[in-house]
């Protein structure tokens, strides 16, 4: 008989070498950072503040567009069977797999001067491309759906039992949500919150396409990031060390709050 390969090392190894692949670039681009005093500088770069800054009440503006938004559609797939069912979460999953570009490119084809709305807007004096309110719209499209399928299957999973039993208590639809959905869910709903918000945080591709990357008004530090690469290695490397550092804080709160024993969260894709 020939010797059995222990199944830790026929798996380990491949393991251990995708994770090699996935760190070193981080650990380069953070020891780069950190060793040559780059992240020191940031404190002092206006630039970087400016967009970090911007990026933050971007992203927060977004994240309340897609809650208020997304809860009732969330809900609505999880709990209600609503025409062309298949159609809409269709529609919800797409943005999650198309290239941020192709995004941003259809967003502009829509709110831009000659778009479908963008003409009618611009008829009223509203104009939507390459300002701030853009930023917040391509944040809002692509995060929009990684809240609504996180926030669906946690909606989902709630024991339809306990919801017999407030309505049986007299209370609406929207009572049992209010009082018996949301409180039940509310830690995979943070969680998705908190994803939701790591990716509005990240975003580039409908970004620039739609807002542009103009200093102090669209350039979000992703972008600052690209414009920075364009002229200094060291600009670009301080700026994205402080998008990876956001990245980890976002990561291990998704991690804390999946400690709670949440509801089973499936891929945010």
């Amino acid at each position: 008989m020939r010797p059995s390969i222990p199944a830790g090392l026929v798996l380990g190894i491949p393991a251990l070498v995708l994770l090699v692949f996935l760190s070193l670039p981080l650990l380069a681009l953070l020891g780069r950072a950190v060793l040559g005093g780059l992240l020191a500088d940031v404190a002092v770069r206006s630039d970087v503040l400016v967009a970090l800054g911007l990026s933050l009440v971007t992203t927060a503006v977004s994240i309340v567009v897609v809650v208020l938004l997304g809860v009732p559609l969330a809900y609505l797939l999880a709990r209600r069977r609503i025409p062309f069912a298949t159609l809409v979460e269709t529609i919800v999953d797409l943005p999650v797999v198309l290239p941020p570009v192709v995004a941003g490119l259809a967003l502009l084809l829509v709110l831009g001067r000659q778009g479908a709305i963008g003409s009618v807007l611009a008829e009223l004096g509203i104009v939507v491309p390459f300002t701030t309110a853009a930023v917040v719209v391509a944040q809002v499209f692509v995060a929009g759906p990684i809240f609504v399928r996180a926030a669906r299957a946690a909606l989902a999973g709630v024991d339809r039992d306990i919801e017999d039993a407030a309505r049986v208590d007299g209370a609406g639809e929207l009572a049992t949500l209010r009082r018996i959905d949301l409180p039940l869910t509310s830690p995979a709903l943070a969680a998705a919150l908190v994803t939701a918000w790591a990716r509005a945080l990240g975003e580039f591709g409908a970004t620039i396409l739609l807002a542009g990357s103009l200093p102090g008004l669209t350039q979000t530090l992703p972008l600052l990031v690209y414009a920075e690469f364009a002229g200094s290695l060291d600009a670009a490397v301080a700026a994205a060390a402080v998008l990876v550092v956001a990245a980890v804080v976002v990561l291990v709160a998704v991690r804390v709050l999946a400690g709670r024993r949440l509801p089973p969260m499936r891929s945010l894709g």
